[in-house]
């Protein structure tokens, strides 16, 4: 129901969707990473599309989207929007085998946002989290306030990758792969996978993924 989402950042910055499985496990072997367009492999949500931007608001799709992930992965992060939401995906996801971390921002975030704590639930345990925790500090809403055009997006994410961001945008975007590193590798402590996250894009190594998928 946002203004913007990744798979518009991705279209603004020309990556082109598909669903072929040659392209993608091309993009997957030259660029370790492919984008998987929902409407592409669940077809039925193109109708729902116009009706969902038109409505403006959340609506059960907003629910179903992160659950049904053609790929089914082993290992996955998620962000809710409330926590009766957050505690929902906690039943579901533990009916299956996979390894998950589930996030809801304490004063309203469907992710990590620094602003201070966060609920976080895995198979085995859920508690709150803060930004101390991660190694990082505590930031103001405002210091995230974003635009609401897909280039305002797009600025914002190559600023990120670039090393040229403010504090609370890199913080942010580190702190939310850092968790997702940690969900992967969980005998490693939080505040290593966040140096993990901050590496990949003080090196540039990020960027350079991005690079070769776009390409």
């Amino acid at each position: 129901s946002s203004n913007v989402g990744s798979s518009n950042v991705l279209e603004s910055l020309g990556y082109g969707f598909t669903n072929d499985q040659d392209t993608l496990r091309t993009h997957l072997d030259q660029a370790n990473i492919c984008f998987l367009h929902a409407p592409l492999f669940h077809p039925a949500m193109k109708n729902v599309v116009p009706v969902r931007r038109q409505l403006g608001v959340k609506t059960f799709f907003n629910m179903l989207g992160p659950l049904v992930n053609p790929v089914q992965p082993k290992w996955q992060l998620f962000g809710t929007y409330n926590l009766e939401l957050s505690r929902l995906y906690q039943y579901v996801m533990q009916e299956t085998d996979r390894h998950f971390s589930i996030v809801y921002a304490m004063d309203g975030y469907d992710e990590i946002s620094l602003t201070g704590p966060i609920k976080w639930r895995s198979r085995n345990s859920e508690r709150l989290l803060h930004p101390k925790e991660l190694g990082l500090p505590i930031y103001e809403q405002e210091d995230l306030f974003g635009g609401d055009t897909a280039e305002d997006a797009k600025k914002i994410m190559l600023s990120v990758l670039n090393d040229e961001s403010s504090p609370a945008q890199k913080d942010v975007v580190i702190a939310n792969a850092g968790l997702a590193i940690h969900t992967i590798k969980p005998d490693t402590s939080l505040e290593d996978c966040v140096a993990e996250a901050r590496e990949s894009i003080e090196s540039k190594k990020a960027i350079n993924v991005l690079k070769k998928l776009v390409d």
